[in-house]
């Protein structure tokens, strides 16, 4: 059966599942999965070992990792079922890569995009339990002061290190501009 315009569309959103984490950890922090991933900031999360950090295999994958090559695809849908505590994190993290690009459409080069990130990944955020913290029907807010100040370096430890991949992913060059295949997404609400 052939279909045209909005019934296309529709099929395939229906057709079409959403991306989910499949990684899994017996850690969490409230409803938030507490995974380990490579970085070379300091946080909560200690990296894997230095031989690690460069690789991008795609059967030794993380959460950053996840987050980056499901965004495209997870960021056309309207609703999204929580399967798991770690699709949390795929949700923090796909708004925060929204974040990224809306800072990278603004920058000439790699160098400035990284600095941008760098800087935005450390600016007060807010986490779940704060009250403008934007999904708090989705997000258990923390138990106590130690919980949250976990969260909050667990958060920030991510954001460095999606700002830092997304910024090498979105340059195919030092000097030359975002590709527009990646900036196109910062208009997504």
């Amino acid at each position: 059966m052939r279909y045209t315009g909005e019934e296309a569309e529709e099929v395939v959103v229906k057709t079409m599942p959403s991306y989910h984490s499949t990684l899994t950890s017996s850690k969490s922090i409230a409803n938030i999965s507490l995974l380990t991933f490579r970085t070379k900031f300091r946080g909560p999360v200690v990296s894997l070992n230095s031989d690690h950090l460069g690789k991008e295999d795609l059967n030794d994958i993380d959460i950053v990792d996840e987050a980056i090559l499901y965004f495209k695809a997870n960021v056309f849908f309207a609703s999204y079922e929580i399967q798991s505590d770690s699709d949390r994190v795929i949700i923090y993290l796909t708004l925060y890569i929204i974040e990224c690009l809306k800072k990278i459409q603004k920058c000439h080069n790699k160098n400035q995009a990284i600095q941008e990130l760098a800087q935005l990944a450390i600016t007060r955020f807010d986490i779940p339990g704060d009250p403008r913290f934007p999904l708090n029907s989705m997000f258990q807010k923390p138990k106590n002061g130690d919980e949250a100040e976990l969260m909050r370096s667990y958060i920030q430890q991510l954001r460095q290190e999606c700002g830092q991949r997304l910024a090498n992913r979105v340059f195919e060059t030092d000097n030359g501009p975002p590709s527009k295949w990646w900036t196109c997404f910062a208009k997504r609400k």
